[in-house]
């Protein structure tokens, strides 16, 4: 960031000294570049009775512990599930200079339980702060299964919450956490809950927030069962909320094409009434945008053809769009193909031909991959782009019961972003095979400094 740069935002309360984060996106393309990278490591689903942890990555190539585990901060319960990752304070709050990206946030999908995780101490070694426990939850809110947090400029954090504690999907809404992680309530109105929840993303300057769908969670967390999709426990839906007020104004029918809408972002510049959604299980990415009306639309901006395959559970394999991210220049949109990545198994693709063929395997450092890309994290300036594996260990050890003995892997793809390109970085390569616990299933990667997933601009 400049020095002398005087920033003013509408949270800034007079005063020009500047908070976490940057101005702009485009000013966060400036930033330093990352050195270190907080990991949701899980054992929850893999039958090794040991908590789930967060786990601190070397990435400075000119690090003698480059592409290292340097730190692992287990949790203090087993069978939480971390899932999903956010901060205390973003770029939302640049404004403020009481505000700082201190704390990382880390839901548990399975437990309800909530830590707050203190990185400012010492960055190479987070220790843990708080626990919110899933009772106090349940009780005041009736929520659990949390996903998504987001900080708020206000110093609140809100999480989205799949369900009740019983696993319907009818119970689910969004949790509102106070800046020292006490429960608040619900953020929505009485009333204005979604049908399914999953992901969420604002933006202030249209007065709008937008989540998606999965599923109810008494239906995912036993396994993909496609009769559940036909049963109506899954998500095909958009719910648009006023913000920051929580009132339900809008309800978008992805229909046939829009089933188990995930990952939501926003074009990061903040004057952007546009924003995309991956709908995995008919693999499309699906734009949506506000009309001249004020209202929101949507069109499928990208499909997936699925590929005919043979000795797989269907005739057809999608390739289940899990996640996706925008860089902060909004040039470019990145996603992944989950089931598509599934290479050297006795999954074979069927051309038009009938002919059958498969993908070679490349290895990396004398390892063979594993599965298919799933979590992905671009660095500030949009040259690199990290990729883990794990999904969700039901969905892991359903669809590559590989990832669960064998743990998963993080690669680095480097990013042409001149010509155009993506290769794979053969000196990266992060095998969780080898944790000192047994094989774990790495999930979504932060920097301390904040990325193009967490931080939203107001």
């Amino acid at each position: 960031m400049a020095s002398g740069t005087e920033v003013v935002s509408a949270n800034a309360h007079g005063c020009c000294n500047k908070g976490p984060g940057y101005a702009t996106p485009l000013e966060a393309m400036s930033g330093p570049r990352e050195s270190l990278l907080y990991v949701t490591c899980v054992y929850a689903g893999t039958g090794i009775e040991k908590p789930d942890y967060l786990a601190t990555l070397d990435v400075d190539p000119n690090s003698p512990t480059y592409s290292k585990v340097i730190h692992r901060l287990p949790m203090p319960n087993i069978g939480d599930e971390l899932h999903h990752s956010g901060w205390n304070s973003c770029s939302s709050c640049h404004g403020d200079p009481s505000a700082a990206r201190r704390y990382l946030i880390l839901p548990s999908l399975i437990s309800g339980r909530i830590y707050a995780v203190d990185t400012q101490k010492d960055p190479r070694a987070p220790s843990l702060h708080k626990v919110v426990e899933p009772a106090d939850i349940v009780n005041k809110t009736g929520l659990a299964y949390p996903h998504t947090s987001h900080c708020l400029a206000s110093g609140d954090v809100l999480v989205s919450c799949l369900g009740d504690k019983d696993g319907n999907a009818e119970g689910n809404g969004f949790l509102l956490l106070d800046s020292e992680f006490n429960v608040k309530g619900r953020w929505e109105k009485p009333g204005h809950s979604p049908m399914f929840g999953y992901d969420f993303w604002y933006q202030p300057r249209h007065n709008t927030m937008i989540s998606s769908s999965w599923g109810a969670p008494a239906a995912f967390t036993k396994g993909f069962n496609l009769q559940h999709v036909s049963d109506g426990l899954y998500g095909r839906h958009l719910h648009v909320y006023s913000w920051p007020n929580g009132e339900l104004k809008q309800t978008l029918d992805l229909g046939s094409t829009g089933l188990l809408p995930l990952e939501i972002r926003f074009l990061h510049d903040p004057s952007k009434d546009t924003g995309f959604v991956g709908c995995a299980l008919t693999s499309n990415m699906v734009r949506f945008f506000m009309t001249p009306d004020g209202s929101w639309s949507h069109e499928v901006a990208i499909s997936v053809k699925p590929l005919k395959v043979q000795n797989w559970i269907l005739p057809e394999m999608p390739g289940l769009i899990t996640d996706f991210l925008i860089s902060l220049d909004d040039r470019f949109l990145y996603f992944v193909n989950w089931l598509h990545g599934d290479k050297g198994s006795p999954i074979v693709a069927e051309g038009e031909d009938g002919k059958t063929w498969q993908y070679e395997v490349p290895e990396i450092q004398g390892h063979r991959l594993r599965g298919g890309p799933q979590m992905i994290q671009l660095s500030l300036d949009g040259k690199r782009l990290y990729v883990t594996n794990s999904l969700f260990s039901a969905w892991d050890r359903q669809f590559y019961p590989e990832l669960v003995e064998k743990g998963s892997h993080m690669l680095q793809i480097d990013v042409d972003t001149e010509k155009g390109g993506l290769a794979i970085n053969l000196n990266y390569f992060v095998d969780f095979a080898a944790e000192p616990d047994g094989p774990s299933l790495a999930h979504e990667m932060r920097y301390p400094g904040g990325d193009c997933t967490s931080d939203i601009w107001i």
